[in-house]
């Protein structure tokens, strides 16, 4: 691209970020001429019900799986993958989902099977829906890591204002209530059971990882995704990889039964991690060679796919949304380059 142009692309670029940033936000963006995504089974939009189906992946192990989809009212903004484990003191919860209406029917759905205490329930990163059903859970100790409850703090207003938009009335009496208790990464006491809580970093600043040595079940949070675009709004790509191989060194030594992502199908193997790798290798180079190109970010989201990532979920729009919040910075870091007059 020839100089003029290059002069010219940021004021194109603001334009376009305007408009993309007024079309998509934060939330589910569909392409024109696009059906509106379809409720998932069990979903009863009239009544407000998610018809949470828990699922059993090992001994003590259970999952409540969320639409491998973005956040829409058809699904009631439920694509989070929660949780618990059992314990033989009691059970520790993990994620509370994306509204106080989600809260309440998981614990409901909890306190169906187990009648076992809740005596832990964490939120494995700042995202809404780690956290926005804490009020189901007020009387009990709910915790996080440090950087992720200050992150819920300084953003769970604008979580709840963007949910309420995007959700509608599955919202109704939402306010966001931040973890309250710093978690510190090692074995959680839960008796004979090995339970290891692990921070790591990448998809935000504070990642929180539970492995069940003993049931070979890992909750990888929001660090592996699977059949899904991974999100990006906290993302620094090369952590979030370094986290991804040191993930990988520790599952390889486990006897893995269940890897559950935070949004996409469980598996017993590490397809989710290599998906989540590869679209973020893919996505880093990407960017890397469009900036050194000097394309502008119109020009970007115009080039095509690799068809390998097609069919997944929530696709274009977090390309899109990656794409547009990603690219300034190597668009910034390749005109540091020529400046310099050192070719990277």
């Amino acid at each position: 691209m020839s100089a003029p142009s290059r002069t010219a692309g940021p004021n194109r670029r603001a334009g376009l970020e305007l408009t993309l940033a007024l079309l998509i936000g934060l939330g589910a963006w569909t392409p024109a001429g696009a059906q509106p995504a379809a409720a998932p089974a069990g979903v009863d939009v009239a009544r407000l019900d998610y018809g949470l189906q828990p699922r059993q992946i090992g001994p003590g192990a259970w999952v409540i799986e969320g639409a491998v989809a973005d956040f829409s009212r058809a699904n009631g903004c439920n694509i989070i993958n929660t949780g618990w484990i059992e314990t033989p003191q009691g059970l520790l919860v993990l994620n509370t989902g994306p509204s106080r209406l989600y809260g309440q029917q998981q614990r409901a759905a909890i306190e169906r099977l187990s009648q076992r205490p809740v005596l832990q329930v964490l939120n494995l990163n700042l995202h809404p829906d780690y956290f926005l059903g804490n009020q189901a859970w007020r009387d009990r100790p709910i915790g996080a890591l440090g950087g992720s409850i200050a992150g819920m703090r300084a953003e769970g207003k604008a979580y709840e204002d963007n949910l309420f938009r995007l959700c509608g009335d599955w919202m109704q009496g939402t306010e966001h209530q931040p973890a309250s208790q710093v978690v510190e990464p090692g074995l959680w006491p839960a008796g004979a059971r090995r339970i290891e809580l692990l921070r790591l970093e990448g998809h935000t600043a504070d990642d929180l990882v539970l492995i069940d040595h003993d049931q070979g079940v890992v909750f990888a949070g929001g660090l592996v995704f699977a059949d899904r675009v991974p999100t990006t709004p906290h993302a620094n790509l090369a952590r979030w990889l370094a986290s991804l191989d040191l993930l990988e060194d520790r599952l390889r030594r486990l006897d893995l039964k269940a890897l559950v992502p935070s949004h996409g199908p469980v598996r017993a193997d590490l397809s989710g991690l290599a998906q989540t790798r590869d679209w973020l290798q893919w996505l880093d180079q990407r960017l890397l060679e469009s900036a050194q190109r000097g394309l502008d970010l119109g020009e970007v989201l115009r080039l095509p796919l690799p068809e390998r990532f097609a069919g997944w979920a929530a696709q274009p729009a977090e390309y899109i949304r990656s794409v547009t919040q990603l690219y300034p910075r190597y668009e910034i870091e390749a005109l540091g380059d020529v400046t310099a007059g050192t070719p990277r």
